[in-house]
């Protein structure tokens, strides 16, 4: 794999059961990469490790005052000078490569997960932590990768080295092979203590990086309320912790480097001790106790990469198990209870209902219907289920307000919705969503939620998205309502934009109005023109004119396609041609807006938000005109 050749194709599927097995994975995923490095560190490395015998060897020509020797020499050191350079060239070069090719195709899988899970994924895994493993985690993860290579190839120099003093000079060739394996094992008993303070910065850090995110993303409210400093202070703390975490961490990793270098110059002292009483008693020539100390002075380079490879592995194993984490999520229901699958389901015929087992909800072909929910929170779940995602599924969700839910669900909803832990996914014409391939569930179901997020970039590349060209972005921002908004991006774009589609939207649109950004996002999705749009509170930011409006373009637009909105303002909720109240987590009452205004007390207290002394009033009403209405009955 060359770099020129990213991004991969196909990143394949991991092995994210899980640290150690997905660096394996990754290991394996690119073996070329790892066996070129390997071949050119072991050509650098032996000569590396072959420099000292040809030093030897010269001083033994100089000695016994043989030039020819000397001339044989001299071409051996250039050999292996030219040895030495083009190996450690090529060796950083191709180990530089591994290093890329591990990270990009770890962010193409992070990539293509965040793309499977959508905004689900920032509810099951906290956004401090996404943050960490598709920044950070991903430079170490790539680094433990290409050090693989190098270490092994300084392993077989040291190897070498030592077979090969053990032949050149037996005496201290013993006195080596027993030291390099004591002081290669030497830092062994303090990593455990150095991967865990760096297992406790990295929390910190990751903590400190949400708390970060949080403060900023929430600055505005936070100048409101004068509330500013108080979480500035807070952030201050976190990073003076990490500061402190790091430290220590830095300390036990300077106690290994240090290890690293003590005792290696110990070797050389002893060798060079043992090796000059050896010399005066006439056992061994000078030659062979300069390469002896020639060869012991140059392990000291291939045993750094024993420390490179222990800081490596700590490092990464902890990134490696949170990107594993991540890799591992599904947006399928793995606690259904369902029979595993031997391959996706085939795609629904078009016109089928959609309809949801766990709450009852159903949402018949080419209508428009409206959901009220009295719950924001399950609002927002039951609009990620009806896109394929179940509500309570993966680490890290709410498990409690979902545990709540499917036991509501699973007490109101019988035997037939199949709900509670067997509940399998919403069907779309009898079909499962989650047994479809994703691209598939995508073009039929589109979710846009409550809070939806604006790409920088002009207006034309914001509307160019997949969609079936049945609509026209022209038609889509009408029905939006979005004329203002295309006034106020050529106001604020450069002299000479006359196209508003030419202006150019900021970072999330945050040079737009709350509204704004909220109409020209249902715009997109008008736009899409999918077989099933699902809209979370689609017009909570705008004002009821506009928001009449708006209801009537969404009705016009998408008659005779399947629409479903989850909203409680009347206006949406007028122009559906059918609601449903959801209740407890199921289905408690289906028909037209004014019909249940008329007949269900909790329908009226969640669109109309009466107090419970409203409702009994109401409710008195109500009878006392039934009443009236009999009496006038039984009198004709």
């Amino acid at each position: 794999m060359q770099i020129s050749d990213l991004p991969y194709p196909d990143p394949g599927v991991p092995d994210a059961r899980s640290g150690p097995r997905f660096l394996l994975w990754l290991g394996r995923g690119q073996l070329g990469g790892q066996l070129k490095s390997l071949c050119w560190g072991m050509l650098h490395f032996s000569g590396v490790a072959g420099l000292p015998y040809a030093v030897g060897l010269g001083i033994g020509a100089v000695a016994d005052r043989e030039p020819n020797r000397l001339l044989l020499v001299g071409a051996l050191l250039l050999g292996i000078g030219v040895a030495i350079s083009v190996g450690d060239a090529m060796l950083h070069r191709t180990a530089v490569t591994n290093w890329i090719t591990a990270a990009a195709r770890v962010q193409q899988l992070l990539a293509r997960k965040t793309a499977e899970l959508g905004s689900a994924l920032t509810r099951r895994v906290a956004a401090g932590e996404v943050v960490a493993v598709s920044t950070g985690d991903v430079e170490k993860i790539g680094w433990f990768v290409e050090a693989v290579s190098r270490f092994l190839a300084a392993v077989f120099s040291i190897v070498l080295v030592c077979v090969g003093l053990l032949f050149y000079a037996p005496e201290l060739g013993v006195v080596v092979a027993v030291g390099v394996p004591l002081i290669a094992l030497a830092s062994l008993p303090l990593l455990p203590r150095a991967t865990k303070r760096a297992d406790v910065q990295r929390e910190k850090a990751g903590k400190a990086t949400e708390l970060a995110s949080d403060t900023v993303a929430g600055l505005r409210v936070l100048r409101g309320i004068g509330g500013e400093e108080l979480f500035l202070g807070r952030y201050r703390e976190a990073s003076q912790d990490v500061r402190k975490a790091a430290v220590r961490s830095a300390r036990m990793w300077a106690l290994i480097s240090a290890i690293q270098v003590v005792l290696p110059g110990a070797l050389m002292i002893t060798v060079v001790w043992y090796g000059a009483t050896l010399v005066s008693d006439g056992r061994i020539a000078v030659g062979e106790l300069v390469a002896a100390f020639s060869a012991v002075a140059t392990l000291l380079y291939p045993l750094r990469h024993f420390e490179e490879i222990a800081m490596a592995y700590s490092f990464s194993r902890p990134s490696a198990k949170r990107a594993a984490r991540v890799l591992s999520l599904t947006r399928t229901d793995a606690a259904a209870g369902r029979p595993a699958r031997t391959g996706p389901a085939k795609a629904p015929a078009a016109g089928g209902d959609l309809y949801d087992p766990r709450t009852g909800l159903l949402a018949p072909a080419g209508r428009f219907t409206a959901v009220v929910c009295g719950d924001p929170d399950l609002a927002g779940r039951l609009a990620e289920r009806l896109g394929g995602h179940p509500m309570d599924e993966g680490p890290g969700a709410d498990a409690e307000s979902d545990a709540q839910a499917g036991a509501e669900a699973g007490a109101d909803s019988g035997a037939d919705s199949g709900s509670g832990a067997g509940a399998p996914s919403v069907l779309l014409g009898g079909v499962a969503l989650d047994e479809l391939e994703l691209d598939t569930a995508r073009t039929l179901v589109l979710v846009q939620d409550k809070d939806p997020v604006l790409l920088s970039g002009t207006l034309r590349e914001l509307f160019d998205v997949p969609a079936s060209g049945a609509v026209d972005s022209g038609a889509a921002l009408g029905a939006a309502q979005c004329t203002d908004v295309l006034d106020a991006l050529l106001q604020s774009a450069p002299d000479g934009t006359e196209d508003p589609m030419d202006a150019r939207i900021t970072e999330r649109g945050r040079s737009l109005s709350g509204g704004q950004r909220q109409r020209l996002a249902l715009a997109r999705s008008l736009v899409t023109d999918p077989e099933v749009l699902v809209l979370d509170e689609p017009t909570s930011a705008v004002d009821s004119h506009t928001e009449a409006r708006i209801a009537d373009g969404i009705a016009a637009l998408r008659a005779g396609r399947t629409t479903v909105v989850l909203a409680s303002s009347p206006l949406l909720l007028d122009r559906a041609d059918r609601v449903v109240l959801i209740d407890g987590g199921t289905v408690a009452a289906v028909g037209t807006h004014r019909e249940l205004l008329r007949s269900e007390p909790r329908y009226r207290a969640v669109v109309t938000r009466e107090t419970d002394e409203e409702q009994r009033l109401g409710g008195l009403e109500l009878t006392e005109l039934e009443e009236a209405l009999t009496e006038i009955e039984e009198s004709a």
